[in-house]
């Protein structure tokens, strides 16, 4: 997971301040680019508005207090804070098309029947391509980077793995930050929603110092991984999504989106396209 870029569209609401301590830990650790979109109107948007960056960093302990802005460029992190007019989505989708990005950040609100994000409905993308890895923060919860000092608590992620698409990207992720955020020793669950003769096989590293545990049980995918979740107290959920042309066309409607619903824990997406020597294997 090489991480250039991170972005993070902001609606200035509690649950934004969830997902924003998130993009900004994961940008220090990274030493990367952090871009903070807020869409509103320019003349209604103040610069002090936007969270806090060196504030943030300067609570967690990071820099000192009263730090220059030139303390963010010795972290080697880069802030960008961005203001755009019009629809919420279109205008992600707009900047997106001229900043690709590595990973985006958001928190999203869940309801039954439909899932918001920033008090919209998700008919449109987000991003136009399929591939941005998205690390979503579901309304009300707290995620496992403290606000109050940065802190990382992340001991169980839980990895739903299935034939299609390819588990293998998800495991990546989940090895990435066990190592980039020097997480002390955990427990990672592979879990498959059917018989455990047909698991997917997944490379799992020797040296993480964490845990995996395979786990194969059967029932409706959705409900499975909820209950797991719920068992095994995650605190990351990692899925990679079948997605083809457009960013959450390929997760509306699927397992992906209705876990996402529901779950009580962040979830790190991942859209994978199909391989095509798959699909004429018939596979």
């Amino acid at each position: 997971m090489n991480l250039e870029s991170i972005f993070h569209p902001s609606d200035f609401s509690a649950a934004s301040e969830i997902a924003f301590v998130h993009a900004l830990k994961l940008a220090v650790v990274a030493k990367t680019k952090l871009s903070i979109l807020h869409v509103a109107n320019r003349q209604r948007v103040a610069w002090q508005d936007f969270p806090g960056v060196r504030a943030t960093l300067e609570r967690w302990g990071v820099i000192p207090r009263g730090s220059p802005k030139s303390a963010l460029m010795d972290l080697g992190v880069r802030v960008e804070k961005v203001v755009l007019e019009g629809d919420p989505v279109k205008a992600c989708v707009s900047f997106l098309d001229r900043h690709p990005t590595d990973l985006i950040v958001l928190a999203v609100h869940q309801s039954e029947g439909r899932m918001q994000w920033l008090h919209k409905g998700v008919g449109q993308p987000i991003a136009e391509s399929a591939g941005e890895l998205t690390l979503f923060i579901p309304h009300g919860i707290k995620g496992f980077v403290s606000l109050e000092d940065g802190s990382v608590s992340l001991r169980s992620i839980l990895i739903p793995i299935t034939t299609k698409p390819r588990p293998q990207p998800a495991v990546d992720i989940a090895v990435s930050l066990i190592r980039n955020l020097q997480l002390a020793p955990g427990t990672v669950t592979l879990l498959h929603a059917g018989t455990a003769s047909e698991a997917p096989a997944v490379t799992i590293p020797d040296d993480t110092g964490w845990t995996w545990n395979r786990v194969s049980k059967e029932g409706v995918p959705t409900d499975v991984i909820l209950e797991t979740a719920e068992a095994i107290h995650a605190d990351l959920m990692v899925m990679t999504t079948d997605g083809p042309d457009r960013f959450l066309d390929g997760l509306r409607g699927t397992t992906s989106e209705r876990v996402l619903r529901k779950t009580r824990c962040p979830i790190a997406n991942l859209p994978i396209k199909s391989d095509p020597e798959e699909e004429d294997d018939g596979e």
